[in-house]
């Protein structure tokens, strides 16, 4: 052989490594990208779902503070329940002294 044919010989064979590296590089480039828009949605996804746990536990706070609002007037209505009960059980002229204003 000679320096030129070992030459020509180096040459394609670089071209040729260059060409499959180049593929090689493509792909993983397009891999990195698919898993990048994967990664990104996960990370969108996990906000919402941030954002959403902390409006949950506001809710839940406002949902409490109305249960308890409708405890303390449930409860004032059995004692005034209770106290129309006891007048009625001792008062002789009820329900007329409600009516006539005794």
């Amino acid at each position: 052989m000679t320096g030129i044919t070992v030459w020509v010989i180096s040459i394609v064979v670089l071209v040729v490594v260059a060409a499959v590296v180049a593929i090689l590089l493509e792909r993983v480039r397009q891999t990195a990208a698919h898993i990048l828009g994967g990664a990104s949605q996960i990370w969108t996804n996990g906000k919402l779902v941030a954002r959403d746990t902390v409006q949950i536990a506001v809710f839940l706070k406002t949902t409490n503070d109305v249960v308890a609002q409708i405890l303390e007037t449930a409860k004032q209505i059995v004692g005034a329940t209770n106290a129309i009960e006891q007048h009625a059980e001792g008062c002789p002229g009820c329900p007329q002294c409600v009516l006539g204003g005794k």
